[in-house]
């Protein structure tokens, strides 16, 4: 999961109350789950009446939707808090989220807070907050998560800022890895309507999103709870939704959020192959290269299963690139086991390495592992990894120098020379200039060269 602080204003498509209503603020960290969950609450809010501000504004009402992979992600959390509060002491502030859901009394102690939302309870905060009033002391409303999972009521309108539009499709975990508290946080893996989701997919390439990313907590679970539903972990049932999605009318793209190893199937790689429309891009939850350090993750693989199936992916995917979650510096990992993870990015050409320094979360099975790799070391090694997804970015850039392609614009990151526009299909940054088209459109394109990290291109006519 992504370490982000992410803003929310007014939502495309989404009708906003008159300026003289009372005003709110959503904010978010951590993944494109939570971000999902923000837009849908933000929708909801609006429609409750509220007025939808920056939170970098003053509002009457603050909604801080929090992440806990990592010590912090919940240092953030609560730094976000003490920022609301200052800009509007007499706000209502309220906090969900997993951090919400796996330690709300930290939260609830903390000055000015007026409620603590569980994940059980996050969607229906637009109607818990009608009545609330700050000056009451502090409501935890923190639950079970054995229920079904919930896309919300009202299929969600857009994202603002945003040029592509986030779809989740199924919530929890079942694999209760050594190091992670998301499972506690989220609960079981549960699936949402094959239906809803392809009726929420149209309902954003009609609002004018061009990509659609699918993103779940273990997104390849996908359908195996559902009626019918394979007992097996290979990813079928994703794949049959995606061929769904794949039906929807429209000019759009689709792309994977992060995926365990184990969900990268023979038919899902086919469908990448086959399907112009699915982006030729993969993240996997990949956190080691070393076979003893991922048994004692539990997780799901072991090395010579990464080797095969990303081996077996560039195989089959044309101009394939690949990004993972890495993890560095869990308990006992050794040097030489560290370097087996810094050959694996290497060999399997990682260019997106998202590098995660191993925290101890309370209550894990890792944290109470005598043997702790200090601080200082995990930050070394830390820095190792991102250099080498630094190179191998670079090279795969290269590659595209003189090439031709489709471009998706988006609203420039970064300053002057060093920001970026758009992406290609395959995630690789672009800096173009965009001919007067809005962000969230594609722009056929060809690669004049590389710069500070990104491909230059110039937009070319289609023949």
């Amino acid at each position: 999961m992504t370490e982000f602080l992410a803003t929310m204003q007014v939502e495309p498509g989404i009708s906003a109350p008159s300026s003289a209503g009372p005003s709110a603020a959503v904010s978010t960290l951590g993944c494109k789950v939570n971000t999902y969950e923000s837009n849908l609450i933000a929708q909801g809010l609006s429609q409750e009446g509220w007025r939808l501000v920056d939170d970098r504004k003053k509002a009457d009402l603050y909604v801080i939707n929090s992440c806990t992979v990592t010590a912090e992600a919940d240092r953030q959390t609560r730094q976000q808090v003490r920022k609301v509060l200052k800009r509007n002491p007499n706000a209502v502030v309220v906090v969900t989220g997993c951090y919400a859901q796996v330690n709300a009394a930290a939260l609830a102690a903390i000055d000015g807070v007026r409620l603590v939302v569980g994940n059980d309870r996050k969607l229906a905060i637009p109607q818990i907050t009608r009545d609330v009033v700050r000056g009451q002391g502090v409501e935890v409303m923190v639950g079970a998560l054995d229920g079904g999972a919930d896309i919300g009521s009202t299929p969600l309108s857009g994202f603002r800022d945003r040029s592509r539009a986030f779809v989740q499709v199924q919530q929890g975990c079942d694999q209760a890895c050594t190091f992670c508290v998301i499972h506690t946080a989220r609960g079981p893996s549960r699936s949402f309507n094959y239906h809803e989701i392809l009726n929420q997919v149209a309902k954003l390439i009609s609002t004018g999103f061009r990509e659609i990313v699918i993103c779940g907590v273990d997104l390849g679970a996908y359908g195996l709870d559902l009626p019918g539903g394979t007992t097996t972990e290979t990813g079928q049932g994703l794949v049959h939704l995606l061929e769904g999605i794949g039906t929807v009318a429209g000019d759009f793209r689709v792309r994977l959020s992060s995926i365990d190893p184990v969900h990268v199937s023979n038919g899902l790689l086919q469908l990448m192959k086959n399907d112009p429309r699915m982006c030729p891009y993969l993240h996997v939850s990949m956190q080691s290269g070393n076979s003893l350090i991922l048994k004692r993750m539990k997780r799901r693989y072991d090395a010579t299963y990464l080797y095969e199936c990303l081996t077996a992916a560039r195989e089959k995917i044309p101009d394939l690139v690949l990004g993972a979650d890495v993890m560095v510096g869990f308990p006992t990992e050794s040097i030489d086991q560290f370097a087996d993870t810094l050959a694996a990015i290497r060999d399997l050409e990682i260019a997106f390495p998202h590098v995660f320094t191993y925290s101890p979360r309370p209550g894990t099975p890792a944290a109470k592992i005598p043997k702790q790799i200090p601080n200082i070391e995990r930050r070394r090694r830390s820095a190792v990894l991102r250099a080498a997804g630094r190179e191998i970015l670079d090279r795969s850039l290269k590659s595209w120098t003189g090439r031709r392609s489709v471009v998706l614009l988006e609203r420039a990151v970064g300053k002057g020379d060093l920001g970026h526009n758009a992406r290609l299909a395959n995630y690789m940054p672009v800096r173009i200039d965009p001919q007067g088209k809005a962000p969230g459109r594609f722009l056929d394109a060809v690669v004049t060269g590389v710069d500070n990290g990104g491909l230059i291109a110039e937009a070319v006519r289609r023949e």
